[in-house]
């Protein structure tokens, strides 16, 4: 077993009885997802969001102590007051965005990495900003390790996006902002998606589609109600 800032990366062994554990999750998401539909407009994961959530090992994302737990479809805390979404959450999410192999996506919250790494399975290249320094680099050195060649990482504040590397084809935001940021919006091409929870610290959030319109305005779309870690904005 090997260790990255006290991540477990386990055996061979491991690895075979995790696989089974991934094929359980999956198909506990698709049974999520059928339940669902009404509010989200899928009966089913795509056929790339399914075949990456059965490949990405969540097991690798989480801190060793919870590696046991990687496969239940829940959060999971990662330290420094974060979470790692809820699998259903993830496949979602990157559903929402109608991803296509040429894309290229912004993700804000890196987090672990667990939600880059699903992106990175589904489009061209992925820009992941994180504000907590630690899990940023943590999350970096762990994709790399992985091999995920197609993310890059940045330390700084998601509310102010990735304007060097505008626009994107998607966003997706893994925590919850009060309300839509306007430079996300600014930085997404028309016809983009942005999936985003919505909802200050004691409100009800709800997980929307932002989808950007040609004159440069967006429409939303609720999904459903989350729970998601607030948004923190980088200090000025």
């Amino acid at each position: 077993m090997s260790l990255l800032s006290g991540f477990f990366v386990g055996s061979e062994a491991d690895g075979q009885d995790y696989a089974a554990r991934r094929e359980r999750l999956v198909a506990e998401v698709d049974a999520m997802y059928a339940e669902t539909e009404r509010e989200t407009g899928l009966a089913r994961m795509s056929p790339a969001v399914r075949k990456a959530l059965g490949k990405v090992e969540r097991h690798r994302f989480v801190p060793r102590g919870q590696a046991d737990l990687a496969y239940r479809n829940r959060p999971l805390p990662i330290g420094s007051g974060q979470t790692i979404s809820q699998p259903y959450i993830v496949a979602l999410s990157t559903d929402l965005l109608q991803p296509r192999p040429e894309d290229v996506v912004l993700e804000v919250g890196a987090g672990s990495g667990y939600q880059a790494a699903m992106l990175a399975e589904v489009v061209k290249q992925v820009y992941t900003i994180e504000l907590l320094e630690d899990l940023g680099r943590s999350a970096a050195a762990r994709l790399a390790e992985l091999g995920y060649r197609n993310v890059e990482v940045r330390i700084g504040d998601g509310y102010a996006g990735w304007p060097e590397k505008a626009p994107f084809d998607g966003i997706v935001v893994t925590a919850a902002a009060p309300k839509i940021p306007p430079a996300l919006v600014a930085q997404l091409k028309a016809g983009g998606r942005m999936v985003i929870p919505v909802g200050g610290d004691g409100w009800v959030q709800y997980l929307k589609v932002v989808t950007k319109r040609a004159d440069g305005g967006y429409d939303e779309r609720d999904v459903i109600p989350v729970r998601f870690v607030p948004l923190v904005p980088g200090k000025p």
